[in-house]
């Protein structure tokens, strides 16, 4: 448990490999957490399943980038089926809308028509993104949301995705579990790399399709 937090609090915590969370939407409380293992995507080897090329190339979604950050947030709130239950409260929503107005934070979404349908949201810090959470309410649009974003990361210089945890749905990406130790190690070397959000990016078809081959 812990005290109200504020934007460069939770930035400092971010820095040394720490993130909160609260146990449920209701609880106005948040806690720290520092697995013992932690999940990353390698940017470098990133595997889009042969399935999911395929729907890519047919482009069903518009792609935008930080134009729907508080949407994409409480989307990721809202019960789901497997989710019946969040971490996201509302000081959650609160600070990481703060860090998105300091371009801390940046959000990734999935459009049909003018239906907002998937996306996801995380921070930025030097060359670092941590992935915070996603969302779909149409087929693939979380995992597409997913893809624009390792794009983005790549076209703007990041050398390291941060998912927190390791899960069946991040494997089949890629994603590999490290230690502790190594991820701060990791962690450390990244945050003396500039890299840029390119949110006007996100529009267009050829980030995706320079990884689609």
């Amino acid at each position: 448990m812990m005290p109200a937090l504020d934007a460069e609090t939770l930035l400092k915590a971010y820095s040394i490999g720490v993130f909160p969370m609260a146990m449920s939407r209701d609880d106005p409380q948040l806690y720290w957490f520092d697995p013992e293992t932690r999940g990353v995507i390698p940017l470098d080897t990133f595997h889009i399943p042969k399935r999911l090329a395929r729907t890519l190339r047919a482009e069903p979604y518009r792609i935008t980038a930080d134009t729907a950050f508080e949407r994409v947030m409480r989307a990721c709130a809202e019960p789901r089926p497997g989710h019946p239950e969040t971490w996201i409260n509302e000081q959650i929503v609160d600070l990481y809308t703060d860090l998105h107005d300091r371009g801390h934070a940046h959000s990734i979404e999935c459009w049909q028509g003018e239906t907002l349908v998937g996306g996801l949201y995380g921070v930025s810090l030097g060359g670092a993104f941590f992935g915070e959470s996603m969302f779909s309410r149409a087929t693939d649009a979380s995992k597409i949301a997913l893809c624009a974003l390792v794009a983005l990361l790549r076209e703007g210089g990041y050398v390291l995705l941060d998912t927190q945890y390791l899960t069946p749905h991040l494997a089949q990406f890629g994603t590999v579990e490290i230690s502790r130790k190594t991820y701060k190690a990791r962690l450390k070397a990244a945050l003396d790399v500039e890299a840029t959000f390119h949110s006007r990016a996100a529009s267009s078809f050829w980030m995706l399709s320079s990884m689609l081959g």
